[in-house]
């Protein structure tokens, strides 16, 4: 699903050059459920844009699908973006006066689809998340936990095979947050990649496996067995 070689990101902050990633090299295979830690700085957000198509590397190649979107046009990036790739964030994005089910269809604005059938497919993607039941319901009735599952059902709705999610449960009480690594973890186990930046060990004890940035560069590439994964009850 993704081969990343040497990815190196600079920024210029005034005099300051400030190196982001430092020849980053790993592979991350399809259905595989990994987490990406390190401190703030480590550069988690910068791997995580690199990845989501939203930043391009200085040096380095980005394979996604087997195709090389280092040095694509903003037309390819786009395209792939789009049809490849779900986002889940800390903060849920969501429109506070329209439905559950109007934010999950948000992708689909300007989809040349028509509304029954872009209904009926976030109707689908909410069951996934288990909340079709308060698909009417605006964000303001709903809690957080419900509002980021809405937020899970918006990635899904083109269909991704690869779901990356910053933090997305640093805004919860660890119900909610068991509740929706559940929900990761069953899209892996189904064939989704998800790739999860996470400050909490816990968090990252649901992957497959643990990668961790240490000032721009790899220090750790762990797999956690199936055995010592946490379960939902575990978090909670």
């Amino acid at each position: 699903m993704i081969e990343a070689e040497g990815l190196a990101r600079r920024y210029r902050k005034g005099p300051v050059v400030v190196e982001a990633l430092k020849g980053v090299t790993f592979g991350i295979r399809k259905g595989e459920f990994v987490a990406i830690m390190g401190r703030s700085g480590s550069g988690k957000s910068t791997l995580l844009n690199i990845l989501g198509l939203l930043d391009r590397p200085d040096s380095g190649s980005y394979r996604l699908q087997g195709v090389d979107l280092s040095r694509a046009d903003d037309d390819e990036v786009s395209a792939a973006r789009n049809r490849t790739i779900g986002f889940v964030f800390q903060q849920f994005h969501l429109l506070e006066r329209v439905s559950a089910l109007r934010n999950v269809m948000l992708p689909l604005l300007y989809s040349e689809e028509n509304a029954d059938a872009g209904a009926a497919r976030a109707e689908r993607a909410l069951q996934t998340v288990e909340l079709s039941h308060r698909a009417q319901h605006v964000p303001s009735e709903l809690s957080g936990g419900e509002q980021q599952r809405v937020a899970i059902a918006r990635a899904l709705i083109n269909d991704p095979a690869l779901i990356l999610a910053d933090e997305p449960t640093g805004n919860l009480d660890a119900e909610s947050s068991a509740g929706i690594l559940d929900i990761l973890r069953r899209l892996a186990d189904a064939g989704r990649t998800i790739v999860l930046v996470t400050h909490d060990r816990d968090v990252a004890a649901r992957a497959d496996r643990l990668l961790v940035l240490e000032d721009g560069r790899i220090t750790a590439d762990d797999t956690i067995p199936s055995s010592s994964r946490r379960r939902p009850a575990d978090v909670v």
